[in-house]
């Protein structure tokens, strides 16, 4: 079955979740259905969905003797220990037959290369394809489709199309997230359960109140979105160069989803069939009346600001109607003795010294940042890319001042998370002329590595690489990054794991308050838009900061010169007392994330590290000496053990508040 208007083909992609609702769905109005196996995909949570290996062969059968396609969702991020796991359901995906595979992480493109297998790739939405240089690298790596980032609006997906011929998978309904895919690690940091590896706890729907300036703002659920609701843009999605019309819900009843997929394939074919008179709005009662949540078209058209934040309780943290709660407020861990031996104890199974003495990186906002990490010793400085208001990006001038005072250290030019056509061109514009006095480029996306990996300076990929194995480590050296962060929210065992099992210099945050989640979502217009309700100071950030917070604890939000929003960490993430360990298991640099301090603040920090590896005998000493700047310290995701898709080691004294339900999305 396939749908073509004025020669384009148009699938309608439609969720399954069990093998029986499959066989349901498979015969209604879609074009292709998508699915989960058993073992590597984001939805393994909820216990009876997904499919054996069985029934994705008899899936495949069925739906290829009707002419249809199948496509199975290998998009989780792997660790170590998943790594043989990958290649034997490989090896069974590739008898199989699906028509394709959807995939985050770089390691399976890795895999299915090494083992010369036959199968096709698209690029899961957790890839945040973003921008046309992402689009040619991954189509020189054989990526046959991408899954648009949900912020990428119709206007830049038509132009990406256009430029590249890729075919492009939109979602048009369903539930959406609030932060830019993989870029958010709350879940990881509050709970020990990765958001990227299919673990959300859905922090985002959490009750928040909003305060800046001295006054607190009406928004209770200001991170919980919309559901997406396409279904009266069926000619914008088409000629918005959209191949492939994805519904979200693989954890959605057969009805719910049969009511999809025929009001969506109703519409299509209309279209198809008279274009100028199509009723767009034939079954849009039918579909508002069984909503899960309001709807909203999201990014599709431009920044949908708050008009794409649900007021209703039912797209808050509980489910639906049945007033269940998933997650609730948790305040971040505090650093304790038991956890730092726990940490002590499995980190000293790896003996790996790195082949250099290990040094110090920071990543500053201002210039006045940058000198006083350099006047405390600092080795590596790293000029943001994203960077804070009120700051200024940096500019050509102070990049030169700080090179003439930077002595031995190294100065690196950060680029953005996400990067536009509008960036690319600026970036290039700059690093393309007359040679900049820095020592390299820290990279944040494929995107800007296949762009600039020729342009002369060396390149350092950030932690929003997600680099969780060896494998995907390797894959990133390969198109030229010489030196790999890890991801920010690698449990204790994973980041062991990485560290033995890589050759690689690898770079890991150790001090701090780095973003938990990055967003295209303009926070601050709350307090634009709202009447403050009543007047409460910031506790640890200046009361210009927007602060979202709840009875654990303060969010502080920062807005950057792209007019995109950061929330940190409400502790202060410190690793000072592992430093000896880190060092013996081969750790190469350790990242302190500045943008925040201040001057004064941040030289006294840089200092202490300095110390403490120079000296790792004094690690605890100087830790003793040192105070939180923020609300108390944390070892981040260390706190946790990692390991199974469900409860990890860490988590077993979590909040008694938390509920086990699975997530209903």
């Amino acid at each position: 079955m396939a749908r073509y208007f004025n020669g384009k083909e148009v699938e309608l992609l439609a969720p399954v979740g069990t093998f029986e609702i499959f066989k349901e769905v498979i015969q209604a109005n879609c074009d292709a259905v998508y699915f989960g196996g058993p073992s590597l995909n984001m939805r393994l949570m909820r216990k009876g969905y997904n499919f054996t290996r069985e029934e994705i062969v008899e899936a495949v059968k069925i739906a290829h003797s009707l002419g249809k396609k199948v496509y199975v969702t290998v998009n989780n991020l792997l660790n170590e220990n998943e790594l043989d796991e990958a290649r034997d359901y490989l090896q069974f995906l590739d008898s199989a037959g699906p028509d394709a595979l959807i995939v985050q992480d770089f390691a399976i493109l890795e895999l299915i290369k090494e083992m010369d297998l036959s199968l096709t790739v698209h690029s899961s939405v957790m890839m945040n394809v973003h921008n046309i240089e992402m689009v040619k690298a991954l189509q020189d790596m054989g990526v046959t489709r991408v899954v648009a980032s949900r912020e990428m609006d119709l206007q830049n997906t038509r132009y990406l199309q256009a430029a590249t011929g890729i075919e492009i998978e939109y979602f048009v309904h369903g539930d959406m997230c609030s932060v830019h895919g993989a870029n958010c690690y709350f879940s990881s940091m509050v709970f020990g359960m990765s958001s990227n590896r299919g673990k959300c706890m859905k922090p985002c729907r959490w009750d928040y109140r909003i305060k800046k300036d001295g006054y607190v703002y009406p928004a209770e659920y200001p991170l919980a979105v919309k559901d997406m609701y396409m279904y009266e843009n069926i000619p914008e999605l088409i000629h918005g160069g959209i191949t492939s019309f994805k519904i979200e819900g693989r954890m959605r009843d057969t009805e719910f989803v049969l009511m999809l997929v025929n009001a969506y394939g109703d519409a299509i074919d209309r279209y198809i069939a008279d274009p100028i008179g199509f009723e767009r709005t034939r079954e849009s009662k039918l579909l508002f009346e069984n909503r899960k949540r309001d709807f909203s078209k999201a990014y599709a058209f431009g920044r949908p600001g708050l008009s794409n934040i649900n007021k209703r309780y039912e797209g808050t943290g509980k489910f639906y109607s049945t007033g269940k709660v998933f997650s609730t407020p948790t305040a971040e861990r505090e650093l304790s003795e038991k956890r730092v031996t726990d940490i002590r104890g499995k980190l000293a199974e790896v003996r790996k010294p790195s082949k250099a003495a290990a040094e110090v990186s920071v990543h500053v906002n201002n210039v006045a940042q940058a000198k006083a990490a350099l006047a405390a010793g600092a080795d590596h400085i790293y000029l943001s890319g994203d960077v804070f208001e009120p700051d200024h990006a940096f500019t050509r001038a102070e990049i030169n001042e700080l090179a003439e005072i930077k002595g031995k250290a190294k100065i690196y030019l950060c680029l953005p998370r996400m990067m536009d056509e509008l960036q690319f061109e600026m970036y290039e514009g700059l690093i393309a002329g007359e040679r900049l006095p820095i020592d390299g480029i820290m990279v944040t996306n494929l995107g800007a590595i296949h762009k600039f990996a020729n342009a002369g300076y060396p390149l350092i990929g950030d932690f929003n690489l997600n680099v969780y194995n060896r494998i995907s480590a390797e894959f990133y050296h390969r198109h030229g990054v010489e030196r790999l962060t890890a991801s920010m929210e690698l449990p204790l065992n994973d980041l062991a794991a990485l560290l033995d099992h890589t050759e690689l210099p690898i770079e890991a945050i150790v001090h701090g308050s780095p973003a938990m989640m990055y967003m295209e979502h303009d926070l601050y217009e709350n307090t634009e838009v709202f009447q403050p309700i009543g007047e409460e100071e910031n506790h640890f950030v200046s009361n210009n900061i927007l602060v979202m917070k709840t009875d654990k604890g303060e969010n502080p939000v920062y807005r950057d010169v792209h007019g995109r929003c950061h929330l940190m960490m409400t502790k202060e993430l410190n690793l000072m007392p592992v430093v000896r360990e880190l060092i013996e298991a081969g750790l190469s640099v350790f990242r302190i994330e500045g943008a925040t301090y201040k001057p004064e603040q941040l030289q006294q920090i840089v200092s202490i590290y300095k110390a403490a590896i120079a000296n790792p005998d004094t690690a605890e000493e100087r830790f003793a000496e040192m105070n939180p700047v923020y609300a108390g310290y944390t070892l981040g995701a260390l706190q946790f053990d990692g390991g199974d898709i469900g409860k990890s080691r860490g988590m077993e004294d979590m909040d008694a508040e938390v509920k086990k339900e699975p997530a209903s999305v």
